[in-house]
């Protein structure tokens, strides 16, 4: 259990600084913060994001959405604000959600092909991984695909990376998409997402809108109650399994990743008591 809870990561929008501010004493110096590239966001907000996870003594790793870029150009303004704040050692490139990319990226390949992330300073690059699909993708073998050659890619240019996965509810399913992960040669550490303390409406929401089933299965899997869609629901069971579950000869490394639906400071609290508990 130690090892899978050791140097977590978490994730802030631009809007939470202040949140980060609070909760801070409570996350291990170092951890990596990502920071999202949400369409509401603007270059100002991620900058000063990622300026103030480093001020505060953590690492922060800004996400690039590839479909959101509307030309190189932005995506070079956006790499020198950041080598400029000194937060462009570590990013994540992710495809992103707008069906038709805004400007030349088609995904997080591209990004990661162009060679402008290396030029600007990134020295790790992190990526998408989805065990439970994505909805409007019909068969598994396109993502499948996408991530074999995003770790190709890395590989090839040398440069060290991670898989960041989407929130899951189902330990077992996460446990065999790392089997075949392995499997087919990727081998790149792995951060497995997990939503931090939120409500079960909120919890439901967020797998129907991944395309998850919301049937009984996925509170008795999670440890909620799908009658008690006002009480909150932490990833105590999901972690107990998951570390339970996880063997490094055919799993790999595996880390977690908090996804900080039920707000910043309370996530980060959770997880400083959860630790004391184990």
């Amino acid at each position: 259990m130690g090892t899978v809870l050791d140097d977590f990561s978490m994730e802030m929008t631009g809007k939470d600084v202040a949140r980060l501010e609070a909760a801070a004493g409570v996350i291990p110096p170092g951890t990596r913060i990502n920071i999202t590239f949400l369409k509401n966001e603007d270059l100002d907000l991620r900058v000063t994001a990622a300026a103030a996870v480093k001020r505060l003594g953590f690492t922060p790793v800004p996400h690039i959405s590839a479909r959101r870029l509307t030309s190189r150009a932005m995506l070079e303004e956006f790499l020198a604000a950041l080598r400029e704040a000194d937060t462009v050692e570590n990013v994540l490139s992710i495809t992103g959600d707008p069906a038709v990319p805004m400007g030349p990226y088609e995904d997080a390949l591209a990004l990661i092909d162009s060679g402008l992330l290396q030029q600007a300073g990134v020295r790790h690059i992190s990526v998408g991984g989805h065990p439970a699909g994505l909805p409007g993708i019909v068969t598994g073998d396109v993502l499948w695909s996408a991530l074999e050659r995003k770790a190709a890619a890395l590989e090839k240019l040398q440069v060290p990376g991670a898989v960041l996965t989407q929130v899951d509810f189902d330990v077992d399913r996460v446990l065999g998409w790392l089997t075949e992960a392995r499997q087919r040669g990727v081998e790149l550490p792995v951060r497995v997402g997990v939503p931090g303390p939120a409500s079960v409406k909120s919890l439901l929401g967020f797998a129907s809108k991944l395309g998850m089933s919301t049937s009984a299965s996925i509170g008795r899997k999670y440890g909620f109650s799908m009658t008690s869609l006002l009480s909150k629901a932490g990833p105590d069971k999901f972690i107990r399994d998951l570390a339970a579950g996880l063997d490094p000869a055919r799993h790999g490394q595996v880390k977690l990743h908090f996804y900080t639906f039920g707000g910043f400071q309370t996530c980060a609290e959770w997880i400083a008591n959860f630790r004391q508990e184990l």
